[in-house]
């Protein structure tokens, strides 16, 4: 994946779209009524993570202009950088080995922690897909706890910032980690301002989202992330930039995802493919195929699955389309004669192919609930199976220039 090259000490990239909420955050700040705890929630890769840091410059801004934070001086920089002492940043990580006591547990989370977000600075723009089993942990939140009870460092306010808040669910302490977060968001000192971010808001338990006032950041225009691409990102040709903002969603994080890395195709590439295979899989008239398919997958580790889930939704919804003869443009738009073949000669109709995105759906609520990969994919299989072969039984298959 081609990288961005700037001189100097590497800072965040601008804040694309979303007009309409920094208008709204920077009045009610403006006016002295910018609520304590906010719950940024949109699609994955939409720019939640970033319009909270500009939320934080916001707060910093130490020349605060009608338009915002005037960029430019010193706390402006340093929020740019990721580096002012006021603004703390937490997001889920790798639970590290075990070191034998809650403290020293503790002390190591915050130490990966601290190693991510410097790869963060390094590399500020990146793909929002990550296929570790990350989590926000116990200890985590009782490291936030312990920075909020402090004075802020620099400056008269502070912000933290707790990305992918929903992460603190599918831990074994959720219930643990989401109360000591809810004791901090319940009563903040008054120089400080809590930002959470959430994919899926309906993850997080009832007593934090209350707690919360909601902001919702829609997808953008696919020609802004196109044009994002353009002036950002270096070395990804025309095609590759097209077809990246075409499957992103409106969501630049994601539309990172598609473009290269290196000579290797990015990481929800490699996913859209397996979900693809997944599709073929489940396709196939012979059972023994759609098992084998299931052993492919991990015993453990179901969260890993809510992309490739996600992925094949959209697969399920352009065959929908197609099937339908919708002049509706389809994201999977390399695949089009593929799917015009796979439609006409199963005969698809409505009916089978909404019955198939429900039970896509249901297969990524079990995900979210940490049951077997393995069964997950296997019962998947079995009940597209059951919804989308028709009487033929034929299996059409595609070569990798068709999936493109």
């Amino acid at each position: 994946m081609a990288k961005i090259e700037r001189r100097g000490a590497v800072t965040l990239h601008p804040l694309e779209g979303h007009e309409d909420a920094r208008a709204a955050v920077l009045r009610a700040f403006l006016a002295g009524h910018l609520p304590s705890v906010l719950l940024l929630h949109g699609p994955t890769g939409v720019g939640k993570q970033r319009f909270a840091l500009w939320i934080g410059q916001l707060l910093l801004c130490e020349q605060l202009q009608p338009s915002g934070p005037c960029g430019g001086c010193h706390a402006c920089i340093l929020a740019l950088r990721v580096e002012h002492p006021d603004l703390h940043w937490y997001f889920p990580v790798p639970r590290p080995p075990a070191r034998g006591s809650p403290e020293r547990d503790q002390e190591a989370l915050e130490e990966v922690r601290s190693e991510r977000l410097a790869q963060r600075r390094e590399t500020p723009l990146r793909p929002s897909y990550s296929d570790e089993v990350q989590g926000l942990h116990f200890a985590t939140i009782r490291n936030l706890r312990r920075e909020a009870s402090r004075r802020p460092g620099m400056g008269p306010r502070r912000l933290f910032l707790v990305a992918d808040a929903e992460a603190l669910v599918a831990q074994e302490s959720a219930q643990e980690a989401a109360n000591a977060l809810l004791k901090v968001l319940e009563e903040p000192p008054t120089d400080t301002w809590f930002v959470l971010t959430a994919s899926e808001p309906g993850r997080l338990l009832p007593t934090v989202r209350s707690r919360a006032s909601p902001l919702y950041l829609p997808p953008l225009p696919v020609t802004r992330v196109r044009e994002f691409l353009r002036r950002e990102w270096s070395g990804a040709g025309e095609a590759e930039i097209e077809k990246a903002a075409e499957l992103s969603g409106g969501a630049i994080g994601r539309a990172l995802g598609f473009l290269k890395d290196g000579e290797d195709e990015g990481p929800l590439e490699r996913t859209r493919q397996e979900a693809f295979f997944l599709l073929r899989a489940a396709l196939d008239p012979e059972a023994a195929g759609r098992f084998s398919r299931a052993l492919e997958f991990d015993p453990f580790g179901a969260r890993s699955l809510h992309e490739i889930l996600t992925l094949l939704e959209t697969w399920m919804r352009d065959l929908a389309a197609v099937a339908a003869g919708a002049e509706t443009p389809i994201l999977n738009v390399g695949a089009r004669e593929w799917l015009s073949r796979t439609a006409g000669e199963r005969d698809l109709h409505a009916l089978p192919l909404a019955r198939a995105v429900q039970v896509v759906e249901a297969a990524r609520e079990r995900a979210a609930g940490n049951v077997n990969p393995q069964l997950i994919v296997a019962h998947l299989l079995l009940e597209l199976n059951d919804a989308l072969v028709n009487r033929t039984g034929r299996v059409l298959a595609a070569s990798q220039s068709e999936v493109s």
